[in-house]
């Protein structure tokens, strides 16, 4: 497959021998394989603290390949999701793995919706979106049968895989030139002597890993390895538990593709959606409340330290102060099922309760700012031996190959 760096690119960096990259979600593996095909002479270690690949992120989100419908113009999310759908459809296909094309229609149910909707439309054309169209309500009708609206964007490329299995190729392809340490927590980073650093590991396979090039993909420990690598401390991580509900076999025939609501633009969080998935489920969700652990799946878990760590980022409290109203409601909805079916219903109103079950939940990594902003685009940094990617949340599962090639491209220019 293509990495989209030319042949005198691709042989630059002659003094970087040594790379780990910590973090084995899709985000980490993706830049060691893509690390690997660049410099094959290159010693590739990728560090994962958990016994297995696709442990968090990557392994509790909704499965839905982005087409870049969302993102600003000129952004690297806008960029690298449409460059990255690409990129992953041609790893599937060499893989054979399945990319299973489901269409998506972002409705809006309200008149007040509507300009949003054209808006969207406008961003995802010149994005490059492959086939959208703006379609009427008895269109919404004809291709999801049971969803109300007054009209709505129809996305007939955006699509669902199992990143759990696109990881374990990865991980499988940089095995072959590298290795994954399983169990390897890192606890600190140090400059080594002559130039480099070390990255000290705990747990099973605790020992120090010398580089000369370390790139942090530690999703939501990505702050604190930054930190470690004397990198500043914005933005920092607060994390956002996202609840799902599935739905019963009844109710799984309401819902033909993927069904969003008309995102607000104040928020990089994409609403309450419906999504059907590889397995054969379709999912209600996600919510966005604020965990009290950066693993914090369960409702009622908490951790002090991080816990600690958002409430005494002052970034926190001005995005607080900016979104209070927004946060009581998700809150509110977290733990009213009913108030949680009401907003499904707004999209198919033949659901009820009965229809909804608890489905695991996830964790987002969001990055804030200081003065309380949400980090709305990727985030990478780089400097002297060491590349931060310190945001990457959603479309990043969708557009891992294509930042795995962004970052690369920054380390050979760098050189």
């Amino acid at each position: 497959m293509e990495s989209g760096l030319n042949e005198k690119e691709s042989r630059t960096m002659p003094e970087t021998q040594r790379i780990v990259i910590v973090g084995g979600g899709i985000v980490g593996l993706a830049v060691a394989r893509e690390a690997g095909l660049r410099w094959p002479d290159a010693s590739i270690t990728v560090l994962e603290k958990e016994s297995r690949v696709a442990t968090h992120q990557t392994g509790h989100n909704s499965g839905v390949v982005h087409s870049g419908l969302y993102y600003a113009p000129g952004s690297l999310k806008a960029q690298l999701c449409v460059s990255g759908v690409k990129l992953l459809r041609q790893y599937c296909a060499e893989k054979g793995l399945e990319i299973r094309d489901v269409g998506k229609v972002v409705v809006a149910v309200r008149e007040d919706e509507e300009a949003r909707l054209d808006t969207l439309f406008e961003r995802g054309t010149t994005n490059g979106v492959p086939g959208l169209r703006l379609i009427s309500a008895a269109e919404l009708r004809e291709r999801e049968p049971h969803a109300v609206g007054r009209r709505a964007i129809f996305s007939p490329h955006t699509a669902i895989v199992d990143y759990k299995a696109v990881c374990e190729a990865l991980a499988g392809d940089v095995a072959q030139r590298g290795e994954v340490v399983l169990g390897a927590r890192v606890v600190g980073v140090r400059r080594a002597h002559g130039g480099g650093r070390t990255v000290l590991v705990d747990g099973p396979a605790g020992e120090a890993y010398p580089c000369d090039l370390l790139i942090n993909c530690a999703g939501l420990a990505a702050d604190r390895v930054a930190m470690m690598t004397g990198d500043n401390d914005e933005p920092r991580i607060v994390p956002f538990r996202g609840e799902y509900f599935s739905l019963g076999a009844r109710a799984r025939g309401l819902v033909s593709g993927l069904i969003y609501p008309v995102p607000d633009p104040r928020y990089p969080f994409l609403g309450v959606h419906l999504t059907p998935t590889m397995a054969g489920d379709v999912l209600v969700g996600p919510n966005a409340v604020l965990a009290y652990e950066r693993e914090g799946y369960a409702r009622l878990r908490v951790n002090p330290r991080d816990l600690r760590d958002t409430l005494f980022w002052p970034g926190f409290w001005a995005m607080a102060k900016q979104h209070w109203r927004t946060g009581i409601a998700e809150m509110y909805r977290s733990f009213n099922k009913s108030r949680y079916v009401r907003t499904a219903q707004e999209y198919i109103p033949e659901l009820t309760a009965q229809d909804l079950r608890r489905a695991p939940a996830g964790v987002r990594a969001q990055a804030v700012a200081r003065n309380g902003a949400l980090v709305d685009d990727f985030w990478i940094s780089r400097s002297d031996g060491v590349v931060n990617v310190r945001n990457a949340p959603s479309p990043g599962a969708t557009a891992s190959l294509a930042i795995a090639g962004y970052v690369c491209d920054q380390i050979a220019h760098d050189d």
